[in-house]
């Protein structure tokens, strides 16, 4: 199993003030500053799976939803956590599902949120992206600062499935008015 450890700098943000990149010729998504990778786990190619899951979050990061989907195949199935407050619609399929039912509700219902990933660890088409969510609820007010875990799949070179698995108790009792 491979191993890539990242220092918590790539924030996945849905309402940020930094304007997308619109850079086409743009260059393969590097580490974050200061990561500590191994050279000889580095991964070398544009489309690995770590780089095409480390451009989501660098999409993210900057409010890019193109940029987020661009990888995506177009039967992407993503589920939420079961228990979520997102997880209504799951399984979404599909870039646009996602976005709709998921990014723009996040994006509508707190006034920042973001997920930061520490680490990523690969195994094949797999890549865990191990981190943690840190938002504030816009109707309650209330913070949360909770962990995650994403697993992507990759196939082809494209996303092809997402699985979210989080402290969904505590994403729930942030957004009920007390």
């Amino acid at each position: 199993m491979k191993r890539i450890f990242a220092v918590a700098v790539i924030g996945l943000a849905v309402a940020c003030s930094a304007p997308a990149s619109t850079d086409e010729t743009a260059e393969t998504p590097q580490p974050p500053a200061g990561s500590e990778m191994n050279a000889a786990e580095a991964p070398d190619a544009p489309t690995s799976p770590v780089n095409l899951v480390m451009g989501v979050y660098n999409a993210f990061e900057y409010g890019d939803i193109e940029g987020v989907t661009a990888n995506f195949a177009p039967g992407i199935v993503w589920n939420e956590a079961e228990n979520s407050p997102y997880a209504d619609q799951n399984p979404y399929e599909g870039a646009d599902e996602i976005v709709n039912g998921v990014f723009a509700r996040l994006g509508g219902e707190w006034d920042y949120f973001s997920a930061t990933p520490s680490e990523y660890i690969a195994d094949g088409d797999k890549v865990a992206a191990i981190g943690r969510y840190r938002a504030k609820h816009t109707a309650t007010g209330k913070e949360m600062d909770i962990p995650f875990v994403h697993v992507w799949t990759v196939e082809d070179g494209a996303i092809t499935a997402f699985q979210q698995y989080t402290d969904t108790l505590t994403h729930t009792e942030v957004m009920k008015a007390d």
